[in-house]
């Protein structure tokens, strides 16, 4: 990273922060999207420059613009917000590559369901008081017990879009 990714505590600056979804439904046809509208999440970068953290969205917060699609995301078929109100990424490491790139591992928690997930973030902007990460990657909603798929509509994978922008915290 940057010398301006300093140690010590980050915030979510939620108000500057997204996490949408894309996934493609009616056989391919048709791409939904939607946007988590309550995002919270902190992190910490250590003395040793190893990165700890945790973001996390109100799985009931997704919006779609179509409050039908949405009741059914939210309902037991899918989502099921009322049992797993939350959706958590766990941060357990976070390797630069180079100058803007970062590896990024950790643990994904969907629907009460926890898997090891990494994938490749941004460094798009950082200072000393603030940095934003953005990243995109797939996600196998079937692997975290999410299978409804009426007459093979909503096969194959879903694409997570991040922009994360973290300020300085306080310890």
């Amino acid at each position: 990273m940057t010398v301006a990714v300093e140690t010590g505590v980050w915030q979510l600056d939620r108000a500057a922060s997204t996490v949408g979804i894309r996934h493609k439904t009616m056989w391919g046809l048709v791409t939904v999207k939607g946007v988590f509208g309550a995002v919270r999440g902190q992190g910490e970068v250590r003395p040793d420059g190893s990165a700890i953290g945790t973001l996390t969205l109100d799985a009931a917060s997704l919006d779609t613009k179509n409050p039908k699609r949405d009741k059914h995301l939210r309902s037991a078929d899918l989502f099921d917000a009322d049992r797993f109100p939350e959706i958590t990424f766990v941060l357990r490491g976070a390797e630069p590559r180079d100058d803007s790139t970062v590896d990024v591992v950790g643990q994904l928690t969907v629907h009460g369901i926890s898997r090891p997930h990494s994938f490749t973030a941004r460094l798009s902007d950082a200072s000393a008081e603030a940095l934003t990460l953005d990243a995109e990657f797939t996600v196998d909603r079937s692997q975290f017990g999410m299978g409804w798929n009426q007459l093979g509509m909503l096969a194959g994978l879903t694409t997570v879009t991040t922009t994360l922008r973290f300020v300085r915290g306080v310890a």
